[in-house]
């Protein structure tokens, strides 16, 4: 098999809790035929162990080794720049143990990062904390800039709502690691042992991972079951090299074969 998948989770494989019909037997098909594939989330609060659990009552049994998440891209990231550094974090449990993993002490006084990711118990004194170290030199690392949705009743103002708020009172911008970043396209290829033209992305976001696919050169798969709609592709100045409805709509089969045509045309 020459061809493998990144797969991005919510919009694609399930909405909140509830499975996106058609991305069970998505997964079990991949599986039974051995093509590689990684699910790749910008969500930093779960770990791998964490994912696996939550799609296993959607009837997806997965190894821990199938996700790759921004957690683990930014704990990576930060491991290879400045190894056995320190970081002061407002994020939780994935995040935590990523960091842990690769070298990293968690400290509350002079660190040499902040790093931001999604949680819910952090505190507007962390926040104040977080200011005054960046202040005092430490650099700002967001795992990823994702927006809040904007609904009524969401119980998180969203990663990106309070890195702005700590850049407008610091005065610096944030790197962020993850989607459409190409550290975490370009590690979570590498993890997946894949090379540029074997690797074929499916997401339900025109921002982050059809943007992010299309720096890197993969191949792209957008599905109209998550946040992007068919009427806000021609907005944007690049475009997904398929679009479907849903994994239920998808064939394997047909859609290798079209992208490996494609391939060739591109080569030649």
């Amino acid at each position: 098999m020459d061809k493998g998948f990144l797969i991005d989770m919510d919009g694609v494989i399930y909405s909140g809790n509830d499975l996106i019909p058609g991305a069970d037997t998505f997964i079990k098909t991949l599986q039974d035929r051995e093509i590689p594939f990684l699910f790749m989330t910008n969500n930093s609060q779960r770990s791998p162990i964490d994912v696996v659990n939550k799609l296993r009552p959607m009837g997806i049994h997965i190894k821990e080794d199938n996700v790759y998440t921004s957690a683990m891209a930014t704990a990576w990231f930060l491991g290879f720049t400045k190894p056995n550094g320190t970081a002061y974090v407002l994020g939780e449990g994935g995040l935590l143990s990523s960091l842990h993993e690769n070298g990293y002490s968690l400290v509350t006084q002079d660190p040499d990062y902040v790093v931001v990711g999604e949680g819910r118990n952090f505190t507007l004194e962390m926040a104040n904390n977080a200011v005054d170290m960046i202040l005092g030199g430490a650099k700002l690392i967001a795992t990823n800039l994702d927006p809040s949705p904007k609904k009524i009743g969401w119980s998180n103002l969203g990663i990106k709502a309070i890195v702005k708020m700590i850049e407008e009172a610091t005065g610096r911008k944030a790197f962020s690691v993850g989607k459409p970043s190409p550290v975490m396209m370009r590690a979570a290829r590498k993890k997946l042992g894949l090379t540029t033209d074997q690797t074929i992305v499916i997401g339900d976001t025109m921002d982050t991972d059809i943007l992010g696919s299309i720096q890197m050169g993969y191949k792209t798969i957008l599905t109209l079951s998550g946040v992007s709609k068919q009427k806000d592709i021609g907005t944007y100045a690049f475009g997904p090299d398929m679009i479907i409805d849903s994994l239920k709509d998808f064939n394997i089969d047909e859609a290798l074969e079209k992208l490996s045509v494609e391939n060739k045309v591109a080569e030649f």
